[in-house]
């Protein structure tokens, strides 16, 4: 990981142990986050941009291949498959045959859940 990188991860682990989403809990955007970085990594707030563009970028480009993407304490991205299934539609009650999908998901790292508990 590059100091960037590192910053950057530090600051989401920092948002994450002060920012919480429950019950009209407060957001974080992704301005808020990128001013967060800069204002951490002490570097510009453009640098900061492209930093947590990169690192989505490269987690994107990872999870595609079917990697895991951890960060140590924070957590792992990693894909999940869905079955096929049948579903309904809701407004005639037809049933439907839903496709099998990738979706990505997030597993939260011991220190994360330690810092939000």
């Amino acid at each position: 990981m590059t100091g960037t990188q590192t910053a950057c991860y530090k600051a989401m682990h920092r948002l994450a142990c002060f920012h919480n989403n429950v019950e009209g809990g407060l957001h974080v955007n992704k301005s808020e986050l990128i001013d967060q970085i800069a204002k951490a990594a002490g570097i510009s707030k453009a640098a900061a941009g492209r930093s947590l563009d990169a690192t989505t970028a490269a987690v994107t480009k990872a999870l595609k291949k079917g990697d895991l993407v951890t960060l140590i304490g924070f957590g792992t991205f990693y894909v999940g498959k869905r079955a096929a299934r049948n579903g309904r539609n809701p407004r005639t009650g037809a049933t439907i045959k839903i496709k099998a999908a990738n979706s990505p998901k997030f597993r939260a790292g011991k220190a994360l859940k330690d810092a939000v508990n």
